[in-house]
């Protein structure tokens, strides 16, 4: 396991709770000792133990209580019991209840060994089970990473330089753009690939549960906490932490964001100790972090410990080139998802597509193509499929200003109205029915149109 594990000790002989003791912190492991049932339980409330190695008779209670104790405060935590030979009947009923082992004294040492080693890999092998249902989870939402532009390229060889790096990576760019599968892509091609990646939207949860969500809390550290609970930060120990739109933390929780990646220790809420963490951290953020600096509402330290290494994300309108390359996948990943044969995109989608803005970029779309793919009824994509936000010009965000001297609207409506006619017969090819398909208009209408503004002469074909 990754970081330092920590047992607690619980036992009223005293040679036999110092023996184990000297061989777990031989071991390698931190160790706690409790001499008695009350004093397991005030530790148990107040920390946080991989296993727990108790005997099964001591004074005011017995190694079930302890076995109860830790199941109510920390569930992750293994329990394994000590007994004498004639007892060992108790200790299988312990194990019944939860207890994953038991010794029987006297013991060896290499008995001992392998039953906390083995311990220690159940609890490893159940954390790694969370994470991965955790990424499988993530993967199935997630898109792939695809683009040939120049931009693009520069964006993969920067992955590739950083991914075995140690320092932190701040990924930039619009919403959208794809900053998650970037955190994703540096975790996989790195040393920690092994490890759990663990991502969190920090714009996404409370104000007053992220903290705990990042750090962990305590039994009682606030309603609602009926059990000890690791933070995130524990959770991806050994592995990566991915923190998206970082720039949505408040003040107070930056400066504590800022002593983790400083002292490598976090404190759960309610709790009164550190543990070890060995995380690295790839934030994101929409936001020029730099400005927020300068207004004071992020932290600079801060900012220059996260921003080792910045990866900045082009928006879809400067990579317009991978758009035919993302449609083709959209529309594969979706065909198979809805169970569809889908052979080609028409070149008038494909020419509107490129034509496009794409504000919501890369996410948008995707979402653009699934709903081409569930609403389209033959093997051919069509402009017929595409949302109203795609085939027609939006005026709604363009910015008028009339002069004071006033304006011939007539004039500038048909200027208007001219230059959609033409962007429409180039984006297809000449082929007026097309360009009327884009524009939302019957043919009769279009042609209508052109002769009244004298474009009828410009090249094109019924077709």
């Amino acid at each position: 396991m990754s970081g330092e594990t920590r047992i607690l000790i619980v036992d009223d002989e005293r040679s036999m709770q110092e023996f184990l003791e000297i061989f777990c912190r031989g071991e390698g492991h931190s160790v706690e000792t409790a001499g008695d049932v009350p004093e397991a339980l005030l530790w148990l409330e107040n920390d946080d133990f991989d296993v727990v190695i108790t005997d099964m008779q001591m004074p005011g209670g017995t190694g079930l209580d302890v076995l109860r104790a830790a199941q109510s405060e920390s569930p992750e935590t293994v329990v394994v019991m000590i007994t004498a030979f004639a007892s060992t009947e108790s200790a299988i009923q312990a194990m019944k209840h939860g207890a994953y082992d038991y010794i029987t004294k006297p013991f060896k040492l290499d008995e001992i060994r392998v039953v906390v080693d083995k311990a220690l890999e159940k609890k490893k092998l159940a954390a790694e089970n969370q994470s991965l249902r955790t990424q499988l989870g993530a993967q199935i939402r997630q898109r792939a990473m695809i683009g040939a532009s120049a931009c693009m390229q520069d964006v993969f060889e920067m992955i590739g330089k950083v991914a075995s790096a140690k320092a932190n990576v701040l990924v930039t760019g619009e919403s959208g753009t794809g900053k998650e599968i970037v955190a994703r892509a540096v975790h996989a091609s790195g040393e920690r690939c092994d490890a759990p990646l663990v991502a969190i939207n920090c714009s996404a949860i409370p104000e007053n549960l992220i903290e705990s969500e990042l750090f962990g809390h305590m039994k009682g550290a606030f309603t609602g906490a009926d059990q000890n609970k690791p933070g995130l930060f524990e959770v991806a120990d050994g592995g990566t932490l991915f923190l998206d739109e970082v720039g949505e933390l408040t003040l107070a929780l930056q400066v504590k964001l800022l002593r983790v990646l400083q002292e490598k220790t976090i404190r759960r809420v309610g709790g009164n100790t550190d543990r070890a963490v060995d995380v690295r951290i790839v934030a994101a953020t929409n936001q020029r972090l730099d400005e927020e600096v300068a207004k004071g509402t992020f932290r600079e330290d801060l900012y220059y410990r996260l921003n080792v290494i910045e990866i900045p994300l082009p928006p879809l309108r400067q990579r317009a080139d991978d758009i035919p390359l993302l449609v083709q996948h959209f529309v594969e990943k979706y065909s198979e998802e809805l169970d569809k044969r889908i052979d080609c995109v028409s070149k008038p989608m494909l020419d509107r597509l490129m034509a496009y803005e794409f504000p919501g970029n890369v996410r948008e779309l995707e979402n653009i193509v699934e709903r081409a793919v569930a609403l389209t009824t033959t093997c051919t994509i069509d402009v017929d499929s595409l949302p109203p936000s795609v085939t027609q010009q939006s005026l709604a965000t363009t910015e008028f200003k009339i002069p004071s001297e006033g304006v011939d609207l007539t004039r500038m409506i048909e200027e208007f109205e001219g230059r959609l006619l033409r962007e429409a017969l180039r984006n297809s090819g000449g082929v007026k029915k097309r360009a009327a398909r884009m524009l939302g208009i019957s043919f009769r209408s279009f042609r209508y149109r052109l002769e009244k503004l004298g474009i009828e002469s410009e090249r094109g074909t019924e077709g």
